[in-house]
This record gives C-alpha cells, sequence and structure tokens, in this order.
C-alpha cells in the first residue's frame, strides 16, 4: 500500500464537479483579476473568520510582506518571530527592510515561548509575528499583553492555521491583521500559489488594497508605492468551493489526529499537544523520535511519505547567518530540527491507511534499528 505525505488528487476528484464548472466560469467570464471571484471570496473568507475585511494577494509570504508594509516598518526596525518556522515567515519581514529577532519556543506546541519574549524586546521593536505553527495557535494572550504594554504592532502568521482557534476566536482575529496561504498543500488550499489578509482596521484595509496594486487609488493613479500581489479570478473561485468544505476537512483532520494519538499512546514518540485553550487544525501531524532519519527511511522503504517541517533552523540558513545566531542560542528548536516528523493527515486518508502508518511506527520500534 502505497500512502503519500500529501495527496491532492483525491481531494480534487472528490470536488471534480464543483471546481471543473467554477473554473469554466470564470474562462467564460473574460475576467481573471480583481473580479467578481475575488471580491466575494473576500468577504466569505473574512465572515467565516469573524473579521472585518480582507484582501487578497499573490502569496502568504506577500501577505506578511504588505501586512509589515502597511504598519510602515522598514530599515531600521525590528520584528520578533520564531527560529523554527518555514523561511518565507522571514524573508517577508527581510524584504520590508526590517530585522528578524528570533525567541525559542515551547517544547509542546512548537510556539514562540512567551515566557522569552519580553527580554527580546527593544526600542527598536515595531511587531511581534507569532506564529501558528502546524495548526495550533500561539498563546496570544500574553502576546497582546506585550505589544499593548510596548506599543507593537501584532502580524499573525496563520498560514498553516485555517480555523484554528485561540480562546474560542479564530487565529488571524487578534491581532492587527492576520496572514493566510493558499499554497496547495494548506488545510484551505489553491491549484497555484495565493494568499490573504484579514483586518478589522479600516485604514490598514485600506492601504492594503492600494499595496497589493502598484499603490494604486483609481487606474493609473498611485497613491504610495505599491507591488503587484493580487490574488487572481482562477484560484478565488477554486478557494470559494472549498471554503464551504473547510469545516468538515478540519473535524476529519482532527478525527485522524485522535486516531494516531491512541494508535501511538504507548509508543516512544513525541506527539503533538492541543492546549486547553487552543482548537488544533493539524495542517501537520508532528512526531518527535531520536530515531528520527531511521524511522522516516523505514516508512518510505514500506510505501509511506513523510516529510520534515523543517529540517533546517533560520538561524542555521545560509541566508541569515548575518543575523548573527549561533549554535545553543535556540536548543528548542535546535533540538526539533533533528527529530520531527510529518506523518500523512488529509481528510481523504482512510482510517485502514492510518492503521498502517501507526503500525509500522509501533513495527520499527520492536526492531533493532
Amino acid at each position: 500500500m502505497k500512502i503519500p505525505v500529501f495527496d491532492l488528487k483525491r481531494q480534487y476528484e472528490y470536488l471534480k464537479t464543483e471546481l471543473d464548472n467554477a473554473f469554466i466560469n470564470v474562462f467564460e467570464s473574460g475576467n481573471f483579476v480583481l473580479g467578481e471571484n475575488v471580491r466575494l471570496f473576500e468577504e466569505e473568507f473574512a465572515s467565516y473568520l469573524g473579521a472585518g475585511f480582507a484582501v487578497g494577494v499573490g502569496s502568504g509570504t506577500e501577505a506578511l510582506h504588505l501586512s509589515l508594509k502597511a504598519c510602515d516598518i522598514g530599515p531600521g526596525d525590528e520584528v520578533i518571530t520564531v527560529p523554527n518556522t518555514a523561511v518565507p515567515t522571514i524573508s517577508a519581514i527581510s524584504f520590508a527592510g526590517a530585522r528578524p529577532v528570533l525567541v525559542d519556543v515551547t517544547p509542546d506546541t512548537y510556539t514562540i515561548d512567551t515566557k522569552k519574549l519580553e527580554k527580546r524586546i527593544t526600542d527598536k521593536t515595531k511587531a511581534i509575528m507569532p506564529v501558528h505553527f502546524y495548526g495550533h495557535p500561539a498563546e496570544m494572550e500574553q502576546i497582546m499583553k506585550l505589544a499593548e504594554a510596548h506599543n507593537l504592532k501584532i502580524v499573525e502568521d496563520a498560514c498553516q492555521a485555517h480555523g484554528a482557534q485561540y480562546n474560542g476566536k479564530n487565529v488571524g482575529t487578534l491581532g492587527d491583521m492576520g496572514c493566510f496561504s493558499f499554497y496547495p498543500t494548506k488545510n484551505l488550499g489553491a491549484y497555484g500559489d495565493g494568499g490573504i489578509v484579514v483586518t478589522n482596521d479600516e485604514e490598514l484595509y485600506n492601504k492594503l488594497i492600494m499595496l497589493r496594486n502598484y499603490g494604486e487609488v483609481k487606474k493609473f493613479t498611485s497613491k504610495i508605492e505599491g507591488f503587484n500581489s493580487r490574488l487572481d479570478e482562477i484560484q478565488a473561485a477554486a478557494l470559494r468551493v472549498k471554503l464551504k468544505h473547510l469545516d468538515t476537512w478540519t473535524n476529519r483532520r482532527r478525527e485522524i489526529a485522535t486516531q494516531y494519538q491512541q494508535l501511538l499512546f504507548n509508543s516512544n514518540v513525541q506527539l503533538p499537544c492541543e492546549r486547553q485553550w487552543a482548537k488544533h487544525v493539524y495542517h501537520l501531524f508532528v512526531i518527535r523520535t531520536n530515531k528520527r532519519d531511521a524511522l522516516k527511511d523505514y516508512l518510505q522503504e514500506r510505501g509511506v511519505g513523510t516529510h520534515i517541517h523543517y529540517p533546517i533552523p533560520i538561524h542555521f540558513q545560509e541566508a541569515y547567518e548575518k543575523l548573527g545566531y549561533k549554535t545553543g542560542d535556540f536548543p528548542i528548536s535546535e533540538r526539533n530540527a533533528g527529530e520531527i516528523l510529518s506523518l500523512p493527515i488529509y481528510p481523504e486518508l482512510t482510517t485502514e491507511e492510518v492503521e498502517v502508518v501507526a503500525g509500522l511506527i509501533t513495527e520499527f520500534q520492536n526492531t533493532d534499528l
């Protein structure tokens, strides 16, 4: 049995009629940029989250980048985030001209350790960018308190956390802006790149509308310097179809996560946690083991795909050596990079397939590898 770590074909087959009709409607409309589907999807996604406004952009990276630009963050400023995130979180900060300042994560949620956060705030700090990692929310209450005390903006990196909740509120709506990615493998994924920013601040919304489209207030009239970062009609049409299914898919991901937890409860691998105040949406189901590489090979040889999110912490990336961090600065993130392994988890995964994956992990632990 082959069990891939992701399988986008299964989802398309399930939605084929709905999606094909949506695509044909776009093609027949002759409108492919900033049309009716983008406008309607922005309204629908904002409503889904309980946000006042939403602005569709070209990617999750651009959502983060334009959010910082909307806050007038640039050269000489600092933005606090985490070292275990994907590179795009950091590149968005760099693209804005600011300096990423890193804070290690908690050993269980892998989100920013708020106990270590305040000591990293300086007079140059302008924003905190918490990452709701793997679909588990960061501890937002303490982050919001610190932001208010130090007059900082909060730009939530919710690119892996569509529908995740902190104390019953959707992530992305707790800070000044929330940023989401629609990369195809996300819980709500497009058929190419795409992203969105949500906010309750009308002034920030109006600025984002300009920033994504050359700074224009009307055709060929630019009020500010802007970019070309627009969610296109085809992707918006697909996302409108998929958004209707997101809650069902989230529930299925949580069912699969529970099944893994039950089947692997007595194993030697470290399983994901879900804090009492969190609703985890399990974009990824990430285990930890000090035999990670051997387990990954064992599963691969038996037809089970896995992945590592992410194998190299930011401060060990050649592109970010300039930040000046060294080995030992972020011990939790450094340890995790050598032990984490993402197992298959997507709504179309069957109960039998979950049992096979868990069974192979148990089998591996009973070997002498």
